[in-house]
């Protein structure tokens, strides 16, 4: 049986992935790991931009904005560079961050650390 946090995790990155398939994004890949580096939540394409999405969601009691930390998003601005370099891609690309509390999604553009 799957622990609880993960199954909250993944209803979290499925309501993302909705979220962003109705702003006009493709969904490249979820959960992809670059090993020694980190996980991408979402590699998502719109237009010609990259986006290297990280997804937070909480509980009532704690925002998980909070969770968006400048360590979490060097992983992540790690592993976007190593995704570019092995797929040998050469694309503008953005790092976001997309923030679930309850029902409310908020996307973060081009987080910076």
């Amino acid at each position: 049986m799957r622990e609880l946090p993960k199954i909250f995790g993944d209803a979290s990155e499925d309501l993302a992935t909705r979220f962003l398939e109705q702003k006009g994004f493709v969904v490249i890949e979820r959960n992809y790991f670059a090993r020694k580096l980190g996980e991408i939540d979402i590699i998502a394409q719109k237009e010609r931009v990259l986006h290297f999405i990280e997804v937070k969601s909480g509980k009532a009691d704690f925002d998980p904005v909070y969770n968006v930390t400048p360590g979490k998003m060097r992983k992540v601005v790690n592993s976007a560079y190593y995704y570019m370099k092995s797929k040998h891609l050469d694309l503008p690309f953005s790092i976001d961050a997309l923030i679930i509390r309850g029902d409310e999604v908020e996307f973060l553009e081009n987080v910076t650390l």
